[in-house]
C-alpha cells in the first residue's frame, strides 16, 4: 500500500520557520516529480511548488524565495522547508506524487 505522511507542522511566529517532511512508503519517489500543495482557511487548494528527479525545483510566486523543496530518494522523503512564514502561509499542507496524496498537516502562523 502506497502511503505518503507528512510531519513537521504546528504552530509558528510570524518571521518564523519551520520544515515539513513528506515520507513516502510502499513505493519510491523514482522518477516522479513530488509536490506540494496547500490550502488555507476558506481558500481552494493550491500548488506550491515541487520538486523533479533531477533535483531541479520550481515554486509559486507566494513562495518563491521563501520556501525550499528538495528530496531524500535513497531515504524516500520529500522536504519543505519554509522561512520568513506569514500568517498568510496558514494552511493544511499536503505531499503528492504521481496519483498518490498524503492527508496532510496544519500549519499556522500567528500574527
Amino acid at each position: 500500500q502506497v502511503q505518503l505522511v507528512e510531519s513537521g507542522g504546528g504552530l509558528v511566529q510570524n518571521g518564523g520557520s519551520l520544515r515539513l517532511s513528506c515520507t513516502l512508503s510502499g513505493s519510491t519517489f523514482g522518477l516522479n516529480i513530488a509536490r506540494w500543495y496547500r490550502q488555507g482557511p476558506g481558500k481552494y487548494r493550491e500548488w506550491v511548488g515541487f520538486v523533479k528527479p533531477d533535483g531541479s525545483t520550481a515554486y509559486s510566486d507566494s513562495v518563491k524565495d521563501r520556501f525550499t523543496i528538495s528530496r531524500d530518494d535513497a531515504k524516500n522523503i520529500m522536504y519543505l522547508q519554509m522561512h520568513n512564514l506569514k500568517p498568510e502561509d496558514t494552511a493544511v499542507y499536503y505531499c503528492n506524487s504521481g496519483e498518490n496524496w498524503g492527508e496532510g498537516i496544519r500549519v499556522t502562523v500567528s500574527s
